[in-house]
């Protein structure tokens, strides 16, 4: 089983809805008629439960860690062939071997036809026909001018 940021997030979640119903349940708690035999005087019944909620809370924190951790090394790269300017995606010109930015002068070796991109993908295109293509920043950019009715969603937001 391959275990995802988003699995983790939501078992947080639920960890610290659990803690939060422990500690309403503890901070009213019913009167004790028959203390237990081997009780002793002023003991507080709900102190184990109170405890396991602050574990519970501290899961949470170790949970949410955990899946900021997986997503930074689950990152995928960009499989897109075309150079592209990682802020302003299709503005690139090229001259012996050198993409430069027309915009902000970003210049770097233009890669060999057909290698990938290789920046973070960072967003979830999908078009009007229903196909789905994971992109960078810079490609993204360079997709919302060219294309009509697809849905652009950031992959942080799908995690959460």
């Amino acid at each position: 089983m391959t275990v995802t940021p988003a699995q983790l997030r939501a078992l947080a979640n639920r960890a610290e809805a659990l803690a939060a119903e422990v500690r309403a349940l503890c901070a009213h708690p019913s009167p004790v008629t028959t203390p237990d035999a081997g009780a002793s005087p002023g003991a507080d019944p709900l102190a184990a439960a109170r405890q396991a909620a602050d574990w519970l809370a501290r899961s949470t924190d170790d949970l949410r860690r955990a899946a900021t951790e997986l997503a930074r090394l689950q990152v995928e790269p960009c499989g897109l062939a075309w150079a592209v300017c990682p802020e302003h995606g299709n503005t690139l010109s090229s001259m012996a071997g050198v993409s430069k930015c027309r915009v902000c002068g970003w210049s770097r070796s233009t890669p060999r036809p057909g290698q990938p991109c290789g920046a973070p993908v960072t967003w979830k295109v999908i078009d009007r026909s229903g196909g789905e293509t994971r992109m960078c920043d810079g490609h993204v950019l360079g997709a919302r001018a060219v294309s009509q009715g697809a849905t652009f969603i950031r992959i942080d937001q799908v995690l959460t």
